[in-house]
């Protein structure tokens, strides 16, 4: 079984990962959703949600199926650069790594997004928080971008990059998808949806 690391720490956004985790997680998918923080101390997310690490830096599965960094303002304060090896080494082996909202900083400050194209919170933005990235070239604006194994978004679109982490994992098929994509952005009673009844979403 194929372990989805997802990182927290003090303040990180809870609901970002939700979509795509909840999709993951559930029985038979092949996936387990787990929590990998800087150290063992429990983690109390922007909803208060009290978390306890799955794994810490130093002891995470090297054959994760792939990496999430969630946002938070710890990012923006530089709390969470002990992670940085943790990215380096799962990049290195070509598992992938997604990041939303001041998470897609980092990348940026580090390299990461150079050569990829990516989209972030604003391309000025993105700037300010990342005095050496060299990447605007292949800034796209867009909710999410998938490019060469790394996924990114802006704090909008926590929807949108599952859509994109779920397609790379060949997790459903396009239709699929398109539909689950669908319900959970235009509701229940959208005009394409009123009389319908969801199934399997």
């Amino acid at each position: 079984m194929k372990q989805i690391l997802v990182f927290i720490f003090d303040g990180y956004a809870d609901w970002e990962p939700a979509y795509v985790c909840a999709q993951l997680n559930a029985p038979g998918t092949g996936y387990a959703v787990k929590t990998i923080g800087l150290d063992r101390a429990p983690k109390v997310s922007m909803g208060g949600f009290r978390v306890t690490p799955d794994f810490t830096v130093a002891d995470y599965p090297r054959d994760a199926g792939l990496l999430l960094l969630t946002g938070g303002t710890a990012w923006l304060e530089r709390k969470n650069d002990a992670v940085l090896p943790v990215v380096r080494e799962l990049v290195r082996c070509h598992i992938p790594v997604a990041a939303i909202c001041n998470a897609v900083n980092f990348l940026a400050e580090n390299g990461f997004l150079d050569q990829r194209r990516h989209t972030g919170n604003t391309l000025p933005f993105l700037k300010s928080q990342a005095p050496h990235y060299k990447g605007e070239a292949y800034f796209v604006e867009a909710e999410a971008v998938c490019d060469n194994g790394i996924l990114t978004a802006n704090g909008f679109g926590a929807l949108e990059l599952a859509k994109e982490i779920l397609r790379l994992l060949k997790f459903r098929s396009e239709q699929e998808l398109a539909e689950w994509y669908a319900w959970n952005k235009f509701g229940l009673y959208s005009p394409g949806h009123k009389g319908r009844t969801p199934s399997g979403l």
